[in-house]
């Protein structure tokens, strides 16, 4: 699992800034601030060989002359490939682009040493983290990102009219929305159709935990109130292929960045962006959760579990609409109808995917993980409060903990919540600078529960995951940096010194070229030809 977070960008004093430059600048930045710490080396370019965003889950490719510009986020010199590539798990000999390709000013783009890459997305910068295994790791490198971003923030800020300002969040407030999106590994045996089945009640409600608020109702704002989530009132459809326009609840994009026969990738641009790192451990762990049982209901069928038709009772009639409706229910009282005539509250339905899923793990694990336990109590728990009393939850679900500091500002100074003062002060929240943002200073005063500490964030911030292919993309950027020619999700393309073309190094098993597979054999290599020729030697 991972996510890809949009920051919004503005140049203080420059309202009318360039978006696309400035989100250039952070990047390039970044990159020379990383360079000059010997942190990494090289410009690799971005691979974009195996990225196809025209083909769609459904099973059928749009063609690139009718898609919208911002799905085309593949080379847009290269046309869409005619079929499946086969897979290949060896060296594959490539040959060296031309200088146009290779060195494009325009590209800002860096792929970090932690497995990570910062790019230039819909002018904005974005982090897209590298793949994780558990949602604890998924905080842990998602925060990192946080960090990189204030780090480019901090350098712009030496240079006198450079200044930009970074913010994690999901709106302009002019009618603007931009994404944060979750990528998770699905087998690709289960039936898309069955997983849009399973995943769409949960996804709706689950923002009960998961929103980071908002200040304003409708894609501009246009009406005064607060709602439990940012990204609500730009969900237009049930399914779809789009991100920027008709923005779906489940995106179709079939580009699984692995092997294609094996995996499927579910790339959900509904969510949050959030702070609380509670919020972002639980939409990930309950979420590949649901995943985890979406995948197992063929076994938990023969194990005569009735889970199948207790989720199908879970189909909601009016699923984009509810995604509106439960973002303005602050009580969390509002009845959702279903489609087979009951109704039920979001948290209602929520308690019933958290109660299937314990029921599964046990019917099929018996005793679950500590980490799948640790995730299931902390739902129940969560879910249990909020029905309760919900500033129970003010250290872990954002969109109460914003509430709560809007409310005491409104109540302080008698606003109507169409006072700008209260829009000024959501903006401020997701201010990435610890001494301007509202949530940093939550988080030095203990408001707000943490489940990483800064250690660990510095060391994600330089580091890869161990347990993922992003340890080999991480690591062979920051010993071999100078010799990689451009990488991508599922390969590194190495350059090196006397050989007759570039080598291409397939990682479409995400869960290979980690410490355990590969650390040895990084740590004997003094150079790249010498781990190219580990790789392709025997065993």
């Amino acid at each position: 699992m991972g996510i890809e977070t949009e920051y919004g960008v503005l140049q203080p004093g420059r309202p009318l800034a360039n978006p696309m430059l400035m989100s250039s600048q952070v990047v390039t930045t970044y990159r020379a601030l990383v360079a000059s710490q010997g942190a990494a080396r090289g410009p690799a370019r971005w691979d974009y060989d195996d990225e196809d965003p025209l083909s769609d889950a459904r099973g059928f490719r749009l063609h690139r002359a009718s898609a919208h510009p911002s799905l085309l986020t593949d080379d847009p010199t290269r046309p869409a490939p005619s079929g499946d590539a086969a897979v290949d798990v060896t060296l594959q000999e490539i040959d060296r682009p031309s200088v146009e390709e290779y060195d494009d000013p325009s590209a800002a783009n860096v792929i970090l040493t932690n497995g990570a890459r910062l790019y230039v997305d819909h002018a904005h910068p974005e982090y897209s983290s590298p793949e994780v295994t558990g949602p604890r790791d998924g905080v842990r490198w998602d925060v990192a990102g946080e960090r990189i971003m204030l780090a480019a923030c901090r350098e712009l800020a030496r240079v006198p009219g450079a200044e930009v300002v970074l913010y994690k969040n999901n709106v302009d407030g002019k009618g603007a929305s931009y994404g944060t999106h979750e990528n998770y590994l699905v087998e690709r045996e289960v039936p898309f159709a069955t997983l849009v089945d399973v995943v769409t009640p949960f996804l709706v409600t689950r923002q009960v935990f998961t929103g980071s608020g908002r200040v304003g109702l409708g894609q501009a704002g246009e009406d005064a109130g607060f709602q439990v989530s940012q990204r609500a009132d730009y969900i237009e459809a049930e399914v779809g292929l789009e991100t920027t326009l008709r923005r779906p609840i489940v995106n179709t994009r079939d580009e699984p960045h692995a092997d294609r026969s094996r995996w499927r990738r579910l790339h959900l641009i509904v969510g949050d962006a959030n702070h609380l790192e509670v919020a972002t451990y639980l939409k990930l762990g309950t979420t590949s959760l649901v995943l985890w049982l979406t995948e197992n209901l063929g076994r938990l069928a023969d194990a005569g579990h009735g889970v199948r038709a207790e989720l199908a009772a879970l189909r909601l009639a009016d699923p984009v609409e509810d995604v509106r409706r439960v973002s303005r229910d602050l009580d969390l009282r509002a009845p959702l109808d279903l489609a087979d005539g009951r109704r039920m509250t979001a948290l209602e339905i929520q308690r019933e995917y958290a109660r299937l899923v314990r029921s599964a793990v046990v019917a099929l694990d018996g005793t679950p993980d500590a980490e799948t336990a640790e995730v299931l109590d902390r739902w129940d728990s969560v879910l249990e409060r909020l029905g309760t009393d919900r500033d129970l939850c003010a250290r872990e679900v954002e969109w109460v903990a914003k509430l709560r500091v809007l409310e005491a500002m409104r109540r302080r100074d008698a606003l109507g919540w169409d006072h700008p003062r209260l829009a000024a002060l959501d903006l401020q929240w997701s201010d990435v600078r610890p001494e301007r943002g509202v949530y940093h200073r939550l988080l030095a005063a203990g408001a707000v529960e943490r489940l990483v500490d800064e250690r660990e964030v510095a060391h994600a911030v330089e580091h890869a995951p161990a347990d993922t292919r992003a340890y080999f993309r991480g690591e062979v950027m920051a010993r071999f940096g100078d010799q990689v020619s451009a990488a991508s999700w599922d390969s590194v393309i190495f350059d090196v010194a006397g050989a007759r073309s570039l080598q291409r190094v397939p990682m479409l098993d995400p869960l290979r070229g980690t410490r355990a597979h590969i650390g040895a054999l990084l740590d004997a290599s003094p150079d790249a030809a010498a781990l190219l020729a580990g790789l392709s030697g025997p065993g």
